[in-house]
């Protein structure tokens, strides 16, 4: 259930987003879901793609600094409290979250793509109380 995140670390510079997503565009790769932080000097982009080996070799070859990442991806109903509640369940096993971020693909679903401390351990824990995770061939074949 682990999916593979591309991390781009993006300089502050006018085009240089743009550049990222015409190197993918031009390879035929699609996002997914992304979530973007800055500070003064660069950008974080977190990203999951359709073919995240292929996007990882093609961002390194255009000079862009960049990782892959194991995450997991929770469904929860598009409730209130159904994160809450799959957050307690992680917390009282002792599974700390790094960050995270969500997106919906409709369906009366939120997604929410986590990055926990112990990717396994959460894999596990989610697991043992039915809650459902996302598998990575759902990304990647879109």
């Amino acid at each position: 259930m682990k999916i593979k995140q591309l991390t781009v670390f993006l300089e502050n510079k006018t085009g240089r987003l743009k550049e990222m997503a015409q190197a993918l565009g031009k390879a035929g790769i699609n996002i997914t879901a992304f979530s973007m932080a800055e500070n003064a000097e660069f950008g974080i982009l977190r990203m999951i793609v359709s073919e995240p080996d292929k996007a990882l070799q093609i961002l390194k070859e255009e000079k862009f600094t960049v990782n892959l990442t194991d995450v997991i991806c929770l469904s929860c109903s598009d409730v209130p409290s159904s994160l809450a509640k799959a957050l307690e369940i992680l917390s009282e096993n002792g599974v700390e979250i790094d960050y995270m971020y969500a997106f919906s693909a409709g369906g009366g679903a939120a997604n929410v793509i986590l990055r926990p401390g112990d990717v396994e351990k959460a894999i596990e824990v989610l697991q043992t109380h039915k809650l459902e995770l996302i598998a990575s061939d759902f990304f990647y074949k879109i």
